[in-house]
């Protein structure tokens, strides 16, 4: 079955919320509901794995269209991102770092 055949029919007949594993390791597809305003639609989710096989995170990052994918792209790819999280390492590692208030934005 080719890979458009096999998304539509997904689609069309998977659970909501349901994810269905890819050959790409990290990567699945989710199956969305539909709301008022929206049909049901799919997404990645993109979750790496460890040296066990097993998920780093408890939920990935949802990717739903290539405009998405291309912000995420830039993001990651941006090198004051890499300086940034050296240095939170740096400062606390093996520790989650706090939360900051809404207003709170600190300049990279």
């Amino acid at each position: 079955m080719e890979l458009n055949e096999t998304l539509r029919a997904f689609l069309e007949t998977g659970d909501d919320w349901e994810r269905k594993n890819t050959s790409v390791k990290g990567v699945s597809i989710i199956k969305l509901p539909g709301t008022k305003s929206r049909a049901p639609s799919l997404a990645i989710e993109v979750n790496p794995v460890g040296d066990k096989g097993i998920p780093m995170k408890k939920k990935g990052v949802m990717v739903m269209n290539g405009g998405e994918l291309i912000a995420f792209r830039e993001i990651f790819s941006n090198p004051k991102v890499d300086g940034l999280i050296r240095t939170i390492e740096e400062i606390t590692p093996g520790k989650k770092g706090q939360k900051s208030s809404s207003g709170d934005i600190l300049e990279i």
